[in-house]
């Protein structure tokens, strides 16, 4: 697989670190009962079908990217680096 990184072009996915779904903020507050956070770290969804999902160009410009690409056919439809999103999460 292959990603086009917006400030270094295409790379081979080695270059890149993945993070996982960009719903990563959405994790349980300290006080959150213990069910909470095994639901958070073992439980997550692998869906079938069109994702957006958080890469770090670890071997490149160090940008966090946000990658949308089918699961189902490995196409890459979208990279935006994450600093650049209009209403990105603060």
């Amino acid at each position: 697989m292959r990603l086009t990184c917006p400030l270094c072009g295409d790379r081979d996915r080695r270059e890149f670190y993945y993070y996982g779904s960009d719903d990563y903020l959405d994790r349980p507050g300290p006080e959150a009962p213990a069910s909470a956070w095994d639901d958070y770290l073992h439980n997550r969804d692998n869906p079938a079908g069109i994702t957006r999902d958080l890469w770090y160009h670890e071997q490149g410009c160090a940008q966090w990217l946000a990658v949308t690409r089918s699961t189902v056919t490995h196409e890459i439809l979208r990279v935006e680096l994450v600093a650049g999103l209009k209403g990105a999460r603060e």
